[in-house]
């Protein structure tokens, strides 16, 4: 029988994938009743739950995004609960359309459960990616019409 993989090793394997683009393979990271929220996120949902939904969110990243992303200064703290971590960390980021490079900073905390993750709060830096995209027109008018309906 495998091991069951920690918090620690279940984030390693998700921020390794992350950075070579293998986005169609995180779904299995997560539970089939997995919650995860991007707290900072502009305009996109910012709840997103089961493993499907997010399989299906991962394949969208993986057909539409025009970044890399690499991840940097990674530092992983335990908590008092066993099954929760937080993972600080940048992404050294270069996008090809604009062809800009800058580094984003992210904050996740994670819980995890029999190798699984269940949980995920995320605070990335949604304003660094939109700038460095040239979408800041964009996210104005997206946010205009959020707020006037």
């Amino acid at each position: 029988m495998p091991e069951t993989l920690s918090p620690r090793e279940v984030f390693r394997k998700l921020i390794e994938g992350i950075g070579a683009g293998r986005f169609t393979e995180l779904a299995d990271l997560y539970a089939e009743d997995a919650v995860v929220e991007t707290v900072f996120e502009p305009v996109g949902p910012r709840r997103v739950e089961g493993r499907e939904a997010l399989r299906e969110r991962f394949a969208q990243v993986a057909a539409h995004s025009p970044v890399e992303l690499t991840p940097a200064n990674v530092v992983v703290r335990d908590t008092d609960d066993p099954e929760v971590i937080v993972a600080e960390f940048d992404y050294h980021v270069h996008h090809r359309v604009t062809g800009r490079t800058f580094e984003a900073a992210n904050i996740q905390v994670l819980r995890v459960r029999d190798g699984l993750i269940i949980g995920s709060r995320d605070f990335h830096d949604h304003l660094a990616l939109i700038v460095a995209g040239g979408d800041l027109p964009h996210l104005a008018a997206a946010l205009e019409g959020r707020n006037s309906s």
